[in-house]
């Protein structure tokens, strides 16, 4: 019988703070083999999400190890046999799932079907930030919104996002500027240089009054209006500002609300 394969790998039996020295093991385990429609991906880069965090922090004890990890970058060292979209050496990038083990190790199983290849023109450090908030915006926009996905699809509407300068909100900026909105965003005044960078027609102070910075450029009601923060701060503010048949959204839980009425929510 041959020896088993094995590799390192960096997780937790229990979630505990971390500040405890076992809030993360390096640990060895076997190194997987691709089947079906299975990547096995020798992983370059990773990026710590806020699920990661979460996740962390809310589980329980377990005898199996448990391997966070949920954006990478890396060459794909083995195909199922199921596979049709990649091949070995390819560089890909993805964002995982809670059900199998993250990107904290040196191979990780991946979907094709949830695989891409990565940009060319990205490091691989700046490709494996990329696939969460891309994603998120994308879903944002082309699915919640019905923005059609085409350079200046959208000319002559306007976008109001809030929070503009996070993961996010850098990446929906910039495809919603591609579509031809016209884009308004808020942020510290610190990001104001870095939100013109990625799109941004206007920011805006969010330690200042809203309406008051909108009623000096001109405008009062936006077609879309994206809530990148907690939209309960904000719903009293936003209701009266989406223009008839236009849409807000909350990120955390993607949920589209469509105004007939300027007065409020159906």
């Amino acid at each position: 019988m041959s020896e088993k394969e094995m590799m390192h790998a960096v997780g937790f039996f229990e979630g505990l703070p971390i500040d405890e020295p076992n809030s993360f093991i390096d640990a060895k385990e076997e190194k997987p083999k691709a089947v079906g429609k299975d990547l096995l991906i020798k992983v370059q880069a990773v990026s710590v999400n806020p699920v990661d965090t979460k996740l962390r922090q809310t589980s329980g004890k377990s005898n199996a190890l448990r391997v966070l990890g949920f954006e990478a970058v890396g060459e794909v060292a083995a195909i199922g046999n199921e596979v049709e979209k990649f091949n070995v050496g390819d560089q890909v990038f993805y964002a995982g799932t809670t059900t199998r083990h993250g990107s904290n190790q040196e191979y990780q199983l991946v979907d094709e079907r949830i695989v891409a290849l990565a940009p060319e023109k990205l490091t691989k450090e700046e490709a494996a930030s990329l696939p969460l908030t891309s994603l998120t915006a994308y879903e944002l926009l082309f699915d919640k919104f019905n923005i059609v996905p085409q350079k200046d699809a959208t000319k002559e509407k306007s976008i109001l996002v809030i929070n503009g300068a996070g993961g996010v909100g850098s990446v929906l900026n910039q495809l919603a500027k591609w579509t031809g909105l016209e884009v308004f965003a808020t942020s510290n005044p610190k990001n104001f240089e870095w939100l013109r960078k990625v799109g941004v027609d206007h920011p805006l102070d969010y330690h200042q009054d809203l309406k008051a910075q909108l009623r000096e450029i001109g405008t009062e009601t936006f077609d879309y209006i994206a809530v990148l923060f907690d939209i309960t701060q904000y719903i009293d503010t936003i209701k009266t500002m989406v223009n008839p048949f236009g849409h807000g959204r909350d990120q955390r839980t993607l949920r589209t609300c469509r105004v007939e009425k300027q007065i409020g929510f159906l």
